[in-house]
């Protein structure tokens, strides 16, 4: 996930970085083609209410951040591809995400509404149901979230509401883990179909009433809609939602069939959770059959359908039919609402539309793009921030008829321009369109996507949107996006409060020793660990961590002791294994030098050949465990310790072995390898030693003696050592056999299957049958039937 230019780089993005790095470089160093992009999620308000503080640009305030955090990055030394950075504030950038505005307009997927919808007091902007967590509190501002009633623009997401949920069970995902409950639980059960019913008693005949039902077969027999009192409809007449008020507030068309349908502001109706309207189908439902004969709504009895087939058939039908009649009929959740793209601020892409009175909403034409954001010292002149303010800007020509029209002057949501970035890497420098088709086809979806579980229902499911809207364009080669997701855990800092009050002490400053208490009054401080922030003083600033320990020791730290999904607190007691760990690999080099300079006399061949088998057997062991936790199971802090485990053999060896012995030779040079992708300069300095040695004894095409560490073949086990076939009996470990690499990786599942069965008959022979308990003996004839009778 690309960062927000905030000005500097906290621990966190450290983290993140460090790990994409790692796994990048490994990659490479296995042959691959990599693309590790960076750019810069540019929008947004955090950017725009610091310059008004500031009274500076939001571009100018963003792009002195942008070239700051730059540096911190390069001097972190991830190898980014920089020649594909992107940044969303760029207009060649958000020309892109206009242009993806107009394919979901021209898809019937974008429309304006008025709404009540989410109001945060602080930014003085609208939000989207996604951005309100689940104490009606603003994602980004804290603040208590208000109803508003405003004209707004939407993303009709609910239409791939089925195929986004279907899409969590795509056996291509992998290690999303907690994300696909969480958007599975987002997105709800899609076990009703949604309709778009024509509001006809509304001087603006363009507006619809968007209806969800679980009975779209029976969609012709509705008779009443009920709202709840919180519904658009019933705060536009005044009804208050009370027990004794139920109140015909508007009335609809049925498209089906043209009928007109009352719609009642009521309490009577029990409305299903997070829902605020309901359709009434009398003598399907009884809560439809009570309310309509409470207030003398007429209704006949409806067919039935006999079988579930003929409902499905039915249901089919209504659905092609809805979409023939662009009236929506997709099959949804109740609970799941389109996307909320408008944005009352200046710092965003402004949305290409504009209004004329002759003719409407137009969209702005392709070859018009971008629509570019006015200067600031315009907009700051107004003592404003939002580009209704702008009269110089707002005014245009209609593209259908020429005359006066004026510019849609709400923003989108920074959540567009992050819904569909990762194709802009791709591609970044297309002047003709988003990405080219054919890069798209052959690269696409992105092999390992790396960022925070905190975006599960935010920047995840929108991506996902936008890609399965893509393919069902054509454009893409796969509908899900991004293929392996490593969920990122946090970086905790101890954070010191005063009981009761909550106020935070700057790095437990003023407190007593050995005591959690100011000093000044003996007020109890509680410590805890919490996400590290500038407001809870908390943070460790990344230059500083550059400055006293270097860049590679800085990125071991990060990445040793905590696996890279789980939250780790920042202590410094984990530092001294790290480096300690460098140190000895340090002298391992010089040592190594210093006995292949000065060749020691050789040992016994027994006590040398005993020591040359231990570090072929040494290699192999810590080669294959490094490379499982590199690529498999993507824990890097295991792969460090395996590495470690791997020095420590090293370290044992004595100096006839240093001197003389191939297999320590490979086992030194595989050590470095492994440490590079991890380590690059400190690998560098080491391998810079290691070739410069003389008495070499490998001169094989293994190590290219002659070529940087990034440019060896990634070491192998090697063929005739031994690996592990583990034998399961319902999911239990039962027997392991050792066969040699070359053995294994020809081997068929019939003839592993015969030789665990060769191994537990002989292991039976050999256990006289009275030691065998009873539960043992059933077990072992349940395990083989047949063979152990025999």
């Amino acid at each position: 996930m690309f960062p927000y230019p905030s000005g500097s780089l906290h621990m966190g993005h450290v983290r993140v970085y460090t790990i994409s790095d790692t796994v990048a470089r490994y990659q490479k160093m296995n042959g691959k083609n990599v693309i590790h992009p960076i750019g810069w999620d540019a929008f947004g308000l955090p950017a725009e209410n610091a310059a008004i503080d500031r009274q500076i640009a939001p571009d100018l305030w963003t792009k002195q951040n942008i070239s700051y955090m730059k540096t911190q990055l390069q001097k972190l030394s991830c190898s980014f591809a920089w020649d594909r950075e992107i940044a969303t504030c760029d207009p060649e950038y958000y020309r892109w995400t206009q242009d993806l505005f107009l394919k979901l307009y021209d898809a019937g997927l974008v429309y304006q509404k008025e709404a009540l919808v989410n109001w945060d007091p602080v930014d003085q902007t609208v939000l989207a149901d996604e951005q309100v967590d689940e104490n009606g509190c603003s994602w980004r501002s804290g603040a208590k979230v208000e109803r508003k009633l405003l004209k707004q623009w939407f993303v009709k997401t609910t239409k791939f509401a089925k195929d986004l949920l279907d899409g969590l069970d795509d056996t291509s995902l992998q290690d999303w883990r907690d994300i696909i409950k969480l958007q599975k639980h987002w997105i709800g059960e899609c076990d009703g179909v949604s309709f778009d019913f024509k509001i006809i008693d509304d001087s603006e005949s363009d507006k619809v009433l968007s209806l969800w039902t679980s009975r779209p077969e029976y969609i012709g027999h509705v008779k009443f809609v009920a709202v709840s009192g919180t519904h658009i409809l019933a705060k536009k007449e005044g009804v208050k939602n009370d027990s004794e008020t139920t109140r015909l507030v508007s009335v609809l068309e049925n498209p089906f069939n043209k009928e007109k349908i009352p719609v009642y502001a009521t309490s009577e109706i029990e409305f299903l959770p997070m829902t605020d309207s309901y359709v009434g189908i009398p003598d399907i439902d009884e809560q439809s059959t009570i309310f309509a004969k409470t207030h003398n709504i007429p209704y006949t009895p409806v067919p039935r359908l006999d079988s579930e087939q003929e409902i499905k058939n039915r249901q089919t039908e209504i659905c092609a039919e809805a979409n023939r009649l662009n009236i929506d009929g997709h099959w949804t959740s109740a609970k799941l609402r389109d996307w909320l793209i408008s944005r009352q601020r200046y710092w965003g892409t402004p949305i290409p539309i504009v209004h004329c009175k002759k003719c409407g909403s137009q969209p702005v034409p392709r070859k018009d793009l971008p629509v570019v954001l006015p200067e600031l010292s315009e907009l700051s002149q107004r003592g404003g921030s939002h580009l209704a303010q702008v009269e110089g800007w707002t005014k245009t020509s209609c593209p259908q008829c020429r005359g006066p029209a004026k510019r849609e002057t709400d923003t989108m949501d920074t959540f567009v321009d992050s819904s569909w970035y990762y194709l802009r890497y791709l591609d970044p420098r297309n002047t003709g369109e988003m990405f080219d088709k054919e890069k798209a086809m052959r690269l696409m979806p992105v092999d390992l996507y790396i960022g925070g579980k905190e975006h599960a229902v935010l920047h995840l499911y929108y991506a996902r949107f936008i890609a399965h809207f893509l393919y069902s364009l054509g454009l893409l080669p796969e509908r899900e996006p991004f293929k392996r997701f490593l969920v990122q855990g946090m970086v905790m800092g101890r954070t010191y409060r005063i009981k009761g009050t909550g106020g935070i002490r700057a790095g437990g400053q003023n407190l007593k020793r050995n005591k959690a208490a100011v000093k000044e009054t003996g007020e109890p401080v509680v410590v805890s660990w919490e996400k590290m922030s500038k407001s809870k003083y908390n943070g460790v600033d990344p230059d500083e961590m550059f400055k006293t320990y270097g860049t590679d020791t800085t990125r071991l730290l990060i990445l040793a002791d905590v696996a890279p999904t789980s939250s780790r607190n920042w202590n410094s007691n984990t530092f001294p294994g790290i480096l300690n760990w460098q140190k000895r690999l340090w002298l391992t080099i010089r040592d190594f030098l210093r006995h292949r300079n000065n060749l020691p006399p050789t040992t016994t061949d027994d006590q040398f050949l005993s020591h040359d088998d231990y570090m072929f057997d040494s290699r192999n062991y810590y080669v294959k465990g490094t490379t499982f936790n590199y690529v498999i199971s993507q824990q890097l802090s295991v792969a460090v310790s395996k590495q470690q485990g791997l020095t420590n053999s090293i370290r044992k060896m004595p100096a006839s072995i240093f001197a003389h012995s191939l297999q320590f030779e490979r086992a030194l040079a595989a050590q470095i390898i492994m440490l590079a992708p991890m380590a690059p300069h400190f690998a560098s300095e080491l391998w810079s030693g290691f070739v410069s040695a003389p008495n070499r004894h490998n001169n094989s095409s293994e190590i290219a003696w002659d070529k940087s560490v990034f440019d060896q073949t990634w070491p192998e086990t090697d063929m005739d050592y031994n690996l592990d076939l583990i034998c399961q009996v319902n999911g239990c470990e039962n027997c392991v056999i050792k066969l040699a690499r070359r053995d294994m990786e020809r081997i068929s599942k019939e003839e592993a299957l015969s030789l665990a069965l060769r191994q537990k008959r002989s292991l039976i022979s050999a256990v006289p049958y009275p030691t065998m308990s009873d539960k043992e003996h059933e077990y072992r004839l349940s395990a083989w039937p047949g063979e152990y009778d025999r």
